[in-house]
């Protein structure tokens, strides 16, 4: 074990750094000032710890392999090895032990998509998912450009109403009679709660999946029957492409953004058919929207907080709101504000979102419902979820497992799906970035000096292996996904990677063996996190422009040149 981790206390280490158990309310102390200066204390202990690993080298190879989680909040934590042979030699092109890591363990990003779990995965996550939906609409990333001339269009499929509730309705005031500002908490919850289908809310939430299927089964038929084909013989002719995420309302419903979109026989590729065009997929999308049912069996009066008697069967669909906006490309001009990037920046926003940012529900599952005791949560969202809870119970509900989703308030698909033709996939995006990575870090490691004598502590580097510094940052998630599994736990051996990244030969022979160590950083690194992202990071230098002459009525030289402005995403209602 390295020498720095020496000097963790058994105290230190049962805390999580991110203060995912903190103390009782009980147990909080009266006074405040007394509080912030054990907090004091705590960071100066901290300070002094990361001091003593300044003294002996270590605090340098800490920091960078910190610094390479990205701001991370709950990197995961894994012990192990791997080692890397080349197949026809079996001489050995690289070993990494964990052991041999400045922090004594290899740190992954945790790829958490949820804002309110890791800021920062998930903005790598909404940056690709921006990118996979700009590539369906404008090309590129392994899809032509021409895929831009094909009839596409943004829609939108809401849910239906359950019972009035606190709104923004445009220029009027609300039913209550006041005008409610984006910030009132009583947006979106019932006038009256007593009335609510609090019910059907949960259980259409549950059958949204189940809708959305039925939906592109129902569009499918709608543009054959619009074209004079029947369905079969239709993907002869052209091919559906969509790519949908699913969004919250303020009242706790979900509602589908979706990208629709017709090629041809054979995708992207191909070109759509004379008689594709956008008024076909308008009107296509809306007759499918009508016809789609979903039905489902409950008995009359079903949960504790609804008493309204509701009828036998229970027949799902979307709500009578609908918005199909056609997508402005190079061919489709027209007066439509809409852009690809307005949508993939509209769709990439709330692909980082779930039912905790806006109704303030959780993000996370539910053990016990007494745990809803220990959070702040509006009155309709804790009635939401005390719904979806005892629903769990009946019998006719058991299949839609809606304790395992009460915190998503009963909806449990997929937020974010398209099909196999739309664009590129997120694997390809983060393989590509991976790759990148591995090209920088190896210009890198070949401009860093050989000599034994010249690398490691003494040039503020972790232990080495054949005279390049030992690092995670750019392999970190192949390591570990390199080998076949062993019928032994925890152990992958005997992958044969194609064009191995390390040595000229053309398969590389991996064999590792990875153990999960825990979830967190502990209290030094995580202090060592806050410091340097607290660090103000130097700009690059800019070259050096001429100055432009003071042109009359403008007194401070300023330039009167129109500026670019970003793309607003809340251009779309």
């Amino acid at each position: 074990m390295p020498a720095q981790l020496q000097l963790l206390s058994p105290a230190t280490t049962s805390a999580p750094a991110n203060g995912a158990f903190a103390a009782p309310a009980h147990a909080e102390r009266a006074d405040t000032s007394a509080h912030r200066g054990s907090a004091l204390e705590r960071r100066a202990r901290l300070t002094a710890r990361l001091a003593k690993l300044a003294a002996a080298g270590y605090l340098a190879p800490l920091a960078r392999q910190v610094g390479s989680l990205g701001g991370c909040a709950r990197p995961i934590r894994m012990t192990g090895h791997r080692t890397r042979l080349d197949a026809a030699t079996g001489q050995i092109l690289d070993h990494l032990d964990t052991r041999h890591l400045p922090a004594g363990e290899l740190l992954l990003r945790c790829g958490n998509r949820r804002t309110t779990r890791c800021p920062a995965c998930s903005n790598v996550y909404r940056y690709d998912t921006y990118q996979l939906i700009a590539a369906g609409l404008r090309g590129g990333k392994t899809v032509p450009t021409s895929v831009s001339t094909h009839p596409r269009v943004f829609a939108t499929l809401t849910a239906p109403g359950f019972g009035p509730v606190h709104n923004q309705p445009g220029a009027t005031p609300c039913t209550c009679g006041t005008r409610h500002a984006d910030t009132d908490p009583l947006l979106g919850t019932p006038l009256n709660p007593q009335r609510y289908d609090y019910t059907g809310a949960v259980l259409w939430n549950a059958h949204a999946p189940a809708l959305w299927a039925r939906f592109t089964t129902h569009l499918r038929r709608e543009i054959a029957h619009a074209a004079g084909l029947t369905q079969r013989t239709l993907r002869h002719h052209a091919t559906l492409s969509y790519a949908k995420v699913a969004e919250y309302q303020k009242r706790g419903q979900i509602h589908f953004h979706t990208v629709i979109r017709i090629d041809g026989p054979t995708g992207p590729t191909s070109t759509p058919p004379a008689w594709a065009t956008t008024a076909l997929l308008d009107h296509a999308v809306r007759a499918a929207a009508k016809r789609t049912r979903v039905q489902h069996q409950r008995l009359s009066g079903a949960g504790e907080d609804n008493r309204a008697q509701v009828p036998e069967p229970s027949v799902f669909r979307f709500g009578r709101q609908i918005d199909i906006r056609a997508i402005r490309s190079t061919d489709f001009t027209g007066d439509t504000p809409v852009t690809d990037r307005h949508v993939a920046a509209y769709i990439a926003k709330y692909a980082t979102k779930g039912a905790e940012t806006t109704t303030r529900t959780l993000d996370r599952r539910l053990r016990f419902l007494a745990e809803l005791a220990q959070h702040d949560l509006t009155d309709h969202a804790r009635r939401m979820i005390h719904t979806a809870w005892h629903l769990g119970t009946q019998s006719q509900h058991a299949h839609l497992r809606l304790r395992q989703w009460a915190h998503m308030l009963g909806f449990r698909g997929h937020f974010s799906t398209r099909t196999r033709h739309y664009s590129t996939t997120l694997t390809y995006l983060r393989a590509e970035r991976t790759a990148w990575r591995t090209r920088q870090d190896d210009a890198t490691a070949a401009s860093t000096p050989t000599d034994p004598a010249l690398v490691g502590r003494h040039a503020g580097q972790g232990p080495t292996c054949e005279g390049q510094p030992v690092t995670d940052r750019h392999s970190d998630r192949a390591d570990l996904n390199a080998g076949h599994t062993d019928p032994g736990p925890g152990h992958r051996t005997g992958h044969h990677e194609r064009h191995g990244r390390s040595g000229d030969a053309d398969t590389t022979l991996v064999i590792s063996h990875w153990q999960y160590a825990g979830t967190g950083l502990l209290p030094e690194l995580a202090h060592l996190a806050d410091l340097l992202a607290a660090t103000p990071r130097p700009r690059p230098e800019q070259p050096s422009r001429p100055r432009r002459a003071r042109r009359s009525g403008d007194p401070a030289g300023h330039t009167t040149d129109p500026l670019t402005t970003a793309v607003q995403t809340g251009a779309i209602a």
